[in-house]
């Protein structure tokens, strides 16, 4: 699906992602404005809930939900610039960020990749994950995944162009690797959620095991889900030579999905977990309530 260009602004700066000239325009314009709003809540309350609670801070699963979730709520600042502006990343760029917006999707990939290895370590061998697989660790593994990265991204926005486009098909490949490695972790996770774990006696640990289990399955299928057809079509793009060029970041369909990730994954967390809907609650939207009824 290929678009016209968009008109300048208003402000004669960066033109807007759409010229306003039928209904859908209108529509696209203020679905972005409730998109980014949204994320911005829901992946912001998750944060300001976990690092309100000393309880969640501690815990390792929970590290991993934080890491995601501010990521999530960056993705929903940005879309802010990419849904409302007439923005193009990748190869060829239009008023674009050099790839930095939509390279917070990459550190959740691997984000959600390391929270697959530790719930599996977790469960099927707890003495040794007590043991070595330490808070300290932990937010190591998380702190690794922003630094590969961008760093990655620096050296693509370094080289030549030419060795740039090269890098970039490069880790579409090495990308289709996690994705294999996600899809067998998550099958695995989802046989010992339903046959270990089921035979385990009644514990709170055994509610956590299933807990923590099910919000890591839900999240890594509902991310594969979204961010799957985005990963085709530029396989198709870069690779083959065909797939689907769109006009900009707004009117792209598989990028969108992509973005959607990013109020979905803090809302499974929600849903998944008791403990930090308490918090939430506690933490955000109790006070939040409670304050509006103070000013009547």
């Amino acid at each position: 699906m290929l678009l016209s260009n968009t008109s300048d602004s208003m402000t004669g700066g960066v033109p807007l992602s759409v010229d306003f000239d039928g209904p859908e325009d209108h529509f696209v314009f203020i679905f972005q404005i409730l998109f980014a709003t949204a994320t911005v809540l829901v992946a912001g309350t998750v944060v300001i809930g976990i690092l309100a609670t000393r309880a969640l801070r501690h815990q390792n699963r929970f590290i991993f939900m934080l890491n995601t979730s501010v990521c999530d709520t960056l993705v929903g600042f940005s879309v802010y610039y990419l849904g409302l502006f007439d923005v193009q990343e990748g190869y060829p760029s239009r008023n674009g960020t050099y790839n930095v917006l939509p390279s917070l999707l990459g550190v959740n990939i691997l984000t959600f990749l390391f929270a697959q290895f530790d719930r599996y370590f977790a469960v099927c061998y707890p003495f040794i994950y007590s043991r070595f697989i330490t808070r300290p660790f932990v937010i190591g593994i998380n702190i690794c995944c922003w630094v590969y990265s961008f760093a990655h991204l620096l050296a693509r926005n370094l080289l030549p162009l030419s060795e740039a486009i090269q890098l970039y098909v490069f880790s579409i490949v090495f990308l289709q690797l996690i994705v294999l490695t996600k899809v067998v972790m998550t099958i695995k996770l989802y046989v010992i959620a339903r046959f270990q774990v089921e035979r385990d006696p009644p514990s709170a640990e055994k509610d956590s095991k299933k807990e923590s289990l099910r919000i890591v399955i839900f999240v890594v299928i509902s991310f594969l889900l979204l961010w799957c057809p985005s990963f085709v079509n530029i396989i198709l793009r870069f690779v083959v030579g065909g797939g689907l060029t769109f006009r900009n970041e707004a009117t792209n369909l598989f990028a969108i999905m992509a973005r959607l990730n990013a109020v979905c994954t803090p809302s499974v967390y929600i849903w998944g977990s008791p403990a930090l809907r308490e918090a939430t609650m506690r933490t955000v939207w109790g006070r939040v309530v409670c304050h509006r009824c103070k000013r009547r």
